[in-house]
């Protein structure tokens, strides 16, 4: 199906284009993965993963996206443009890649969510207020995590059938795996923001004034401030009411 679009420098930047950003895609899917696992099952904090996540993810993706300009092999693929017919590369620079990292998020989800069910099921005995907060907030991280694994493979399903079909019979292409590639693959970003969307918490977050808030909060930093801390160390004087007693004031940096 190579003449459905013509082949030229436009065909080219659109080629380079799909597998740059598809592929940036995937990446940024596993570094979610990664850092949704480090907070939830290791407990620890991320940040310092931030800037290897932009390095891993575009760096990554800009090298495997100018390989196929070497010998030529951007071109006329289907509907659109991508590689033209060789099996090798496509498997090598995309799909190869995309079989690994399907298997390495429905592994690591999986064990996120039992993880998850366990700590919350093993929380059994006397009545705790922090205890029923922490099983709550733990209720709602499972909820939404469990979709984007899903939704992922549900995208990705009908292109790699697609593809697979191609290789298999090069010459004989099924129109209908073609059409179910085209609707399906733009919607990854769109399905995802649904479903990030359809999070109560999430959404109510979606406000100008949340929004501003975070963006004050990654570009300004935060002043120290005090919060209270309770003791038993002294007993109440005269000279301070007892409300205050076992209070102390700690700075937070």
């Amino acid at each position: 199906m190579g003449g459905l679009v013509p082949d030229g420098a436009t065909c080219h930047f659109q080629a380079w284009f799909l597998q740059f950003f598809d592929f940036s895609v995937l990446l940024w899917v596993a570094c979610i993965t990664f850092n949704l696992f480090m907070n939830v099952v290791r407990r620890t904090t991320t940040e310092k993963f931030e800037w290897l996540y932009h390095v891993f993810c575009w760096g990554v993706s800009l090298v495997l996206s100018l390989l196929p300009f070497i010998n030529d092999h951007y071109g006329p693929a289907g509907a659109w443009c991508w590689i033209e017919s060789d099996i090798g590369w496509r498997v090598g620079i995309y799909y190869g890649p995309l079989f690994v990292i399907l298997i390495g998020l429905v592994i690591t989800y999986l064990y996120i969510v039992y993880s998850l069910y366990r700590k919350a099921s093993s929380w059994q005995g006397t009545y705790d207020p922090d205890t029923e907060r922490q099983k709550q907030m733990l209720k709602e991280d499972i909820k939404p995590l469990t979709a984007y694994p899903f939704v992922y493979i549900a995208v990705s399903i009908f292109p790699l059938i697609n593809r697979i079909q191609n290789a298999v019979a090069p010459d004989s292409p099924v129109f209908a795996l073609v059409v179910l590639q085209a609707l399906s693959s733009p919607l990854q970003g769109a399905v995802n923001a649904v479903v990030y969307g359809l999070d109560r918490e999430t959404f109510s977050r979606l406000t100008p004034s949340q929004i501003k808030m975070a963006l004050r909060s990654h570009t300004s930093p935060q002043k120290p401030r005090e919060y209270p801390l309770a003791y038993d160390e002294e007993p109440s004087s005269p000279s301070r009411p007892d409300r205050y007693s076992k209070v102390s004031y700690s700075r937070l940096h």
